[in-house]
């Protein structure tokens, strides 16, 4: 029935990026703009994260020890790779005091300003253009945990109107409001030193003579965060990694940056583990040949004028049948490392829910007193395929799809009960700029699929994700994991409907 849909999505966990909505001077008026996309929150703790991996790229040589080195061309110059494990986080989202599901963060370390460089864990979403981080001025509750830019430590630092001019340090300043969803980032301008790995003790000069990821961008240092989602999670800030347009200015545009430098090659990939006891990972200047089981399929970037890695849908199946909203093949998807769901245009989720949602077996319950429930990423489910063209299918299927408690329906007329299993799926309102068959390739594909975001050649890659070895006994892990959930599945949500 339509009521047993609606309860399918009825838990809606919508977090959105950072969009730049406007900006005035003197920060006397704030602008704000409803965001796009969900964000899907990656963070890196304080401490303990292992160093960036900075590796010799040769045009001779693929070595499997060497994770992240490729083959190159003979007269391709050698060029690094940065690699930067994440760490994972987990936050409980509560309806009536139950925790109905998790968000997930996952983030990395840079280092901004130099000769003293200061640490801060970021995001690293393809789904924004900017890199945010608190300033030491923010007084607010939810700047209190994270560390904060101190203006007073660099000597690289150069401070910026919105148009890009010098300003003296201590002078009143433009700022630009920021605005995601639920909440709101209030930030200055600089232009500075920022380096995926730590150079302490080298001054600017040298540092950008010398190593090869490190480069001038402009930073925007908040001096206001909303508690939603800065209280929640222990990340600092963002890296935008979207297309150059979605920046204010090409300046602001890191990986924009890079590729005018050619210091490092216009390249970057995301390995989304599957279990947490494994290292997630981002690498800067080429893609890990031991996380990818094949070749990586290549999709063009279509309209990269909205800055988005969008690329365009063939169509999309749910197990057998076609989605009829897709059939005249104007549907897109958007390939983004700060989603954590699939999105879904809002005007179809309905329909998806329907097409995704299946009753668990009376065979497949547990009995009432083993103190189990169904597990429903293990219950079947149709498959969800997105056809991108040229022979490349994306599939996602119910392991990556499903939310992991089922929800226990019970007709009052009749006292009957039914196990359903959900899919957990975002809706997405439409864009004007992007039209109103937009889809969001988020964690549940970032999983299953090694992603590589080719900026020179604005095209996306995919490959069958590969998981690392296990762990040598009494190796220390790459990264941290914080708040993880119990390994037991949630008993079901209980639902009276009358019929």
């Amino acid at each position: 029935s339509s009521d047993l849909v609606n309860l399918a999505h009825r838990f809606s966990d919508i977090e959105h990026p950072f969009r730049i909505a406007n900006m005035w001077p003197a920060a006397i008026t704030l602008g704000a703009v409803t965001g796009l996309l969900t964000f899907m929150y990656a963070a890196v703790p304080v401490s303990g994260l292992a160093r960036p991996v900075l590796t010799e790229r040769k045009a001779d040589e693929h070595h499997a020890e060497d994770a992240g080195v490729m083959a190159e061309p003979p007269d391709k110059k050698s060029l690094p790779i940065v690699r930067i494990p994440l760490d994972k986080q987990y936050v409980p989202v509560l309806r009536n005091n139950r925790t109905v599901m998790y968000k997930t963060a996952y983030f990395g370390s840079i280092y901004i300003g130099l000769p003293k460089p200061q640490k801060f864990t970021v995001v690293f979403d393809t789904g924004s253009g900017h890199l945010i981080v608190p300033s030491k001025k923010c007084e607010v509750p939810a700047c209190e945990n994270h560390n904060g830019y101190d203006r007073n430590l660099s000597d690289s630092a150069v401070d910026l109107d919105h148009d890009g001019n010098v300003v003296p340090a201590d002078s009143e300043r433009d700022q630009v409001a920021i605005a995601y969803g639920t909440g709101e980032v209030v930030g200055e301008f600089s232009r500075e030193a920022v380096c995926l790995s730590s150079h302490d003790g080298d001054s600017e000069g040298t540092a950008l003579e010398k190593h090869a990821d490190c480069l001038q961008v402009r930073v925007v240092q908040a001096t206001e965060m909303t508690d939603e989602p800065f209280a929640q999670f222990e990340f600092d800030g963002v890296m935008g990694l979207g297309l150059e347009s979605l920046a204010l200015d090409p300046e602001f545009s890191f990986y924009g940056q890079l590729m005018r430098l050619k210091r490092l090659e216009p390249l970057f990939g995301v390995f989304i583990a599957k279990e947490d006891r494994d290292a997630s990972e981002i690498s800067f200047g080429g893609v890990d040949p031991d996380r990818v089981s094949s070749e990586l399929q290549w999709a063009p970037v279509t309209k990269p004028e909205h800055g988005h890695w969008q690329l365009a849908v063939r169509s999309i199946r749910v197990g057998n049948e076609t989605i009829e909203l897709c059939e005249t093949g104007d549907c897109t998807a958007i390939a983004d490392t700060g989603t954590s769901l699939i999105g879904v245009p809002k005007a179809f989720v309905q329909k998806m829910h329907w097409l995704l949602a299946r009753k668990v077996e009376d065979d497949r319950i547990p009995a009432a007193d083993s103190g189990r429930h169904p597990d429903c990423r293990e219950e079947e489910g149709p498959e969800i395929i997105f056809d991108l063209g040229d022979g490349l299918e994306l599939k996602i299927g119910a392991e990556e799809y499903s939310r992991p408690a089922a929800l226990r329906v019970i007709t009052n007329s009749t006292g009957e009960e039914q196990l359903i299993c959900r899919a957990s799926l975002l809706p997405v309102e439409e864009m004007p700029a992007l039209g109103p068959k937009t889809w969001i390739l988020g964690e549940p594909v970032l999983r299953k699929y090694y992603t590589a975001y080719d900026w020179g050649k604005q095209r996306v890659g995919f490959a069958p994700a590969v998981q690392p070895p296990p762990l040598e006994p009494g190796s220390a892990a790459a990264h941290r994991v914080i708040g993880a959930p119990s390994e037991d599945v949630p008993a079901p949500t209980v639902v009276y409907i009358d019929q």
